[in-house]
């Protein structure tokens, strides 16, 4: 009998070989969407997106390069941090971190960008997707300075869709239910993850932390 396992590494590529391949056939796994679902999609901030946005303290940005490298990354500030410009703009002020500048690379190599707007302690979600660019204009970064001071530039995105997720994926999670949160060391932590992943001599566990702790400090600089 053979082994069909696949080997080491190799699991997608198995996979993709038999993957869906057409719209089509992706469709025919599903029912049509309700007229709920396909409407709620606008083309603007209405007042109830822009309060969502006035009291979410945590966005994702989605990003793709030009060469089709996707990257997730979130951003996080006080309540109202991302700036509601007017009806069609948003602005996200950066707050440097790693200078990865991974997100804004994709940004300014294909110009779109997409948000998933979170409120801790809540399972109300804002889906935003449109064109993107990074502004480094001085007039828009004085307005930007929830998180202490101008940012040295901001992601800008002009609205083209925005889309409140139903509350499945949070209430399924229990995210925000204190009683389904994991101990303290029954997954690794940051420290421990960036570790693992450095092919470093002589590097630390202490080293990490210490280094994180640093970037804590410093966060907005």
């Amino acid at each position: 009998m053979t082994d069909s396992t696949p080997p080491s590494g190799r699991t997608f590529e198995a996979l993709n070989a038999d993957a869906v391949s057409s719209t089509g056939q992706l469709r025919e796994l599903y029912e049509d969407p309700g007229e709920m679902a396909r409407r709620k999609s606008v083309d603007r901030i209405h007042d109830a997106a822009r309060a969502v946005i006035g009291r979410s303290s945590l966005v994702f940005v989605a990003s793709a390069g030009a060469e089709g490298t996707c990257d997730v990354t979130p951003r996080g500030g006080p309540p109202g941090f991302v700036a509601v410009l007017d009806e069609f703009t948003l602005a996200i002020p950066d707050a440097t971190g790693n200078k990865r500048l991974d997100t804004a690379h994709n940004i300014v190599e294909t110009g779109r960008a997409g948000l998933i707007f979170v409120i801790p302690g809540r399972a109300t979600t804002l889906r935003v997707n449109g064109r993107a660019c990074i502004s480094a204009d001085p007039r828009l970064l004085e307005q930007l300075t929830a998180v202490g001071r101008p940012p040295r530039s901001a992601i800008v995105v002009g609205v083209e869709e925005a889309y409140q997720h139903c509350p499945k994926a949070f209430l399924r999670s229990g995210a925000w239910q204190p009683g389904q949160w994991l101990a303290e060391d029954a997954a690794p932590s940051s420290a421990e993850v960036t570790l693992s992943h450095l092919d470093m001599p002589g590097l630390t566990i202490e080293d990490v932390r210490r280094q994180e702790r640093e970037s804590l400090l410093y966060r907005y600089e």
